[in-house]
């Protein structure tokens, strides 16, 4: 009877070790998910109604082919429709200003006459403010505005947002990779951790290129190894980001990696309208964030003769490189101590 009791009694204790009892809750672990979770909500509400509840260009970038006093009654046509909404660029004949729209120097060109080159590739919101502008411009020049589409959106992206979801879809799988690496591998080689990066990185880009590409929903018909490639190392620096704010600022660092990554680098992204139409505040982050780099590129290698490209092949890596050297300092280095080699003792002096 006792040696069935002792086994009751030692069965109750190993439950009660790995199924310890609730313990009453203090204001830290009430208050603090609250204020955690309403601080991003706070924060993605407001960026993105920063971003995109009046959206209205900031010099977004124009051409024209004419000269004189034609080019300065534009410029003044331009200002009364929209005060400090468009910059104007200058061409030469009307070939460089198809070849400045197709490459996204500008974003349309203005050949007088009503003539405007556009690219409906740019997205409904740019389309929009370039016909209405220049529709202006052209009635006070007593003419019926002409366009003429010379960068299409494709049959499978007609409204111009597919990088802009492909891209999201991508990022929130890289963010959630940064923090599952640690959980379900906290003591996971260095090395080996750098190689599940790299998968993830590869897998993401081969995913991507294949679902949006001429064999999937035909959204992203740039080539399919070039695109592969800059969606790979756009996951990969959103990925090895997330794991360096993560080591570096525990919990904190999953709060900061979806402020910085999710909310700001999409709203930043140019994936929705470009860049000018942006805060002043918000502009320099599409130039140098993953998300914004690698999205222009995705548009680039899409539909504008690979604008973009160089500049992501450039910034993305360097993310994904310092990155890597900051983990490698983190989980590799510090933990290298040198072993201290004893004293060894003095030889004493031989014996006479």
């Amino acid at each position: 009877m006792s040696q069935h009791s002792s086994a009751r009694q030692h069965h109750k204790h190993a439950l009660d070790v790995a199924h310890p009892p609730p313990r009453p809750g203090t204001p830290r672990a009430v208050l603090v998910p609250v204020a955690v979770v309403l601080l991003i909500g706070t924060v993605f509400v407001s960026v993105y109604l920063a971003a995109f509840h009046a959206p209205r260009p900031h010099e977004l970038r124009v051409g024209t082919t004419e000269i004189g006093t034609h080019q300065a009654s534009l410029r003044q046509d331009l200002a009364r429709v929209v005060p400090d909404g468009f910059t104007l660029e200058t061409y030469p004949d009307e070939s460089a200003a198809r070849r400045a729209v197709q490459d996204r120097s500008v974003y349309a060109a203005y050949l007088g006459n009503g003539d405007l080159l556009y690219g409906s590739a740019n997205g409904a919101a740019v389309t929009a403010t370039v016909t209405t502008a220049f529709g202006s411009v052209a009635r006070a020049e007593h003419h019926r505005l002409s366009v003429e589409d010379v960068a299409p959106a494709s049959a499978g992206d007609t409204r111009g947002l597919s990088v802009f979801y492909a891209a999201f879809g991508l990022v929130l799988a890289g963010y959630l990779f940064g923090m599952t690496t640690y959980q379900l591998a906290p003591r996971l080689q260095y090395r080996w951790r750098m190689a599940s990066l790299a998968l993830f990185g590869v897998a993401g880009g081969v995913l991507v290129a294949v679902i949006g590409g001429g064999t999937g929903f035909g959204a992203l018909p740039g080539p399919f190894l070039p695109l592969a490639l800059v969606v790979a190392l756009m996951g990969a620096a959103v990925g090895a980001t997330t794991m360096v704010l993560l080591r570096l600022f525990g919990s904190a660092g999953v709060s900061l990696a979806s402020i910085l990554l999710l909310i700001l680098g999409n709203s930043s992204s140019g994936g929705i309208m470009p860049a000018a139409y942006l805060p002043a505040w918000l502009r320099p982050l599409s130039e140098i964030l993953p998300v914004g780099v690698g999205v222009r590129a995705m548009q680039g290698l899409s539909r504008f003769q690979d604008d973009g490209l160089t500049r992501a092949l450039v910034i993305l890596p360097l993310w994904v490189l310092g990155a890597a050297a900051v983990l490698y300092l983190k989980d590799v280095f510090r933990r290298e101590t040198p072993s201290r080699v004893p004293d060894t003792a003095e030889p004493q002096p031989a014996a006479a």
